[in-house]
């Protein structure tokens, strides 16, 4: 009979990287060699209509650089595919698993998942530990003086950057235990095709920002013909960079990139204290009681990107063609959608979440609801992006429009499918007659 060696298992999720990783670091810290494991979770992939997901491409690409890393180092990457219940039973009849590592995610899928795996695993003797990695703070740790979490953005990200120090910052020197890992050849990794997807033919921004455009990005941020943001959330995103590094990059070089990576923490740290937003509630209940209009033809428009407002279409257009949407006009898209057609933001909200490659739940609800008004430290309902306003400011030239709107001055360019006075009045009446007496001030 075989005598199985007795090992740790470090699970990576949201973490897709080798260095500072606070999971791994404690895992290859333990008594047992260290078996890295991924799964690619059916639960969530089944729900994915596209079967050449980029995202899913770029997580597998990525596992396929860790486990030659690893290859290296005398192990391998275990990638299974499957119900993560059902991979955790077979793993545990496999090997013999003394401890499994992982670090915490906020979504309330993932928390659910977790509590049933820790539940199946600490049943048979088997610790589960997890540790804080995606964030600087999370939970319970900025609060306001009665002890409350922050529903507005300024004074949460001041009380963050009054805790933060570095103890914070450091990184977690993984490398020195490297010959930790669990010594083993003969793992095979499962092909794209294997698990039910094609390669995409998105091309992927390298997981690094130099320190010039960091300096300017304040400066030039709201350009969006310029390449003047960083690329880097879908990086963030899936883990293959530390956010401990970008937060001592952007500490010296600039306080407005800071500030993105705390809205960042901020969405996730209103995810945790608010879970009613998981279930496509708004975070402000009266929000829920306006009269969309949900006209299922302008939305397929709105999509499309055949609006007849030039920025909007570019935007559309340009997310539907790469998976990405700058920031200004995710704005810009998301309020015309709101405010000049009354559809629902959560259409839109979905959307988005079937598209960009940067998809993170609370990030993307945080954005759809504070443009709806709905949301914590919400635009105010009365605010209506004006898109001609929007691009004479941000994109005089056209560069933009003209990149991804070719045909602009042509007869096949659609006219406005709204008039922009009459779409601001009427959502201003629309919501004055949801929110009736709880309306905010203008």
């Amino acid at each position: 009979m075989e005598i199985k060696q007795r090992l740790s298992i470090f699970w990576l999720r949201r973490d897709l990287r080798l260095n500072d990783n606070a999971a791994l670091y404690y895992a290859l810290k333990s008594e047992h060699p260290v078996l890295p494991l991924f799964i690619f979770d059916t639960a969530i992939l089944d729900k994915l209509p596209n079967k050449k997901d980029a995202r899913v491409h770029f997580i597998y690409k990525t596992l396929v650089s860790l486990h030659g890393q690893l290859n290296l180092l005398g192990s391998g990457l275990l990638v299974k595919h499957g119900n993560p219940i059902d991979v955790w039973q077979k793993l545990m009849q496999e090997y013999d698993i003394a401890e499994v590592y992982t670090n915490h995610d906020y979504e309330k899928y993932a928390i659910n998942r977790d509590e049933h795996v820790r539940g199946l695993l600490n049943s048979d003797g088997i610790g589960f530990y997890t540790f804080k990695d995606q964030v600087i703070f999370e939970k319970n740790e900025v609060l306001t003086g009665t002890g409350q979490p922050y529903t507005v953005f300024t004074p949460y990200s001041k009380k963050w950057k009054e805790k933060l120090n570095d103890f914070y910052l450091k990184s977690y020197p993984t490398e020195k235990y490297f010959n930790r890992f669990y010594q083993i050849n003969s793992l095979n990794m499962p092909t794209l095709n294997d698990i039910g997807f094609e390669e995409s033919g998105a091309e992927f921004p390298p997981p690094v920002v130099a320190d010039s455009l960091v300096e300017k990005y304040g400066e030039l941020r709201n350009f969006p013909a310029l390449p003047a943001t960083s690329r880097l959330s879908i990086h963030l995103r899936f883990g293959t960079v530390s956010i401990r590094e970008l937060v001592r990059k952007a500490i010296p070089l600039s306080s407005t990139w800071l500030n993105e990576l705390i809205w960042r923490e901020f969405y996730m740290n209103i995810l945790f204290h608010f879970p009613h937003v998981s279930d496509g509630q708004a975070f402000r209940k009266e929000y829920d009681g306006i009269e969309w209009r949900n006209n299922e033809e302008e939305f397929k428009r709105w999509c499309q990107g055949k609006t007849g407002y030039p920025i909007v279409d570019a935007g559309m257009r340009e997310l539907n063609a790469t998976g990405f949407m700058h920031n200004r006009v995710r704005m810009i898209t998301a309020s015309f959608l709101i405010k000049h057609l009354l559809i629902d933001w959560r259409w839109g909200e979905a959307y988005f979440a079937e598209k960009l490659l940067d998809f993170d739940f609370a990030a993307n609800n945080g954005g759809w609801q504070w443009a709806a008004g709905s949301g914590c430290d919400a635009a105010p309902y009365f605010r209506v992006f004006s898109p001609t306003a929007q691009t004479e400011k941000f994109d005089a030239d056209l560069k933009y429009i003209k990149k991804w709107v070719p045909e602009l001055n042509s007869f096949s360019y659609p006219k406005p499918m709204v008039d922009h006075a009459f779409a601001r009045d009427r959502a201003l009446s629309t919501y004055k007659a949801a929110l009736g007496d709880k309306m905010p001030k203008e």
